[in-house]
């Protein structure tokens, strides 16, 4: 399980963007989105980086939590 913080995720566009984007490139992962803390953990065999870099062409800044 890969956790990122995303500060500016804010509602429910924001998590099925970013759940969009990394499914665009592992169909397979599981994506949970928390409004409430603005993290995103995601169960996938793809390498942070890559994930982080789904969630950033989203338009959304992330960190590793």
């Amino acid at each position: 399980m890969t956790r990122f913080t995303v500060p500016e995720m804010s509602c429910g566009h924001c998590t099925a963007a970013i759940e969009k984007a990394i499914k665009e490139i592992d169909d397979q992962a599981r994506v949970d989105c928390n409004l409430e803390d603005h993290s995103v953990s995601v169960s996938s065999d793809l390498p942070a980086k890559a994930l982080q870099s789904a969630i950033y062409e989203a338009g959304y800044k992330s960190e590793a939590a």
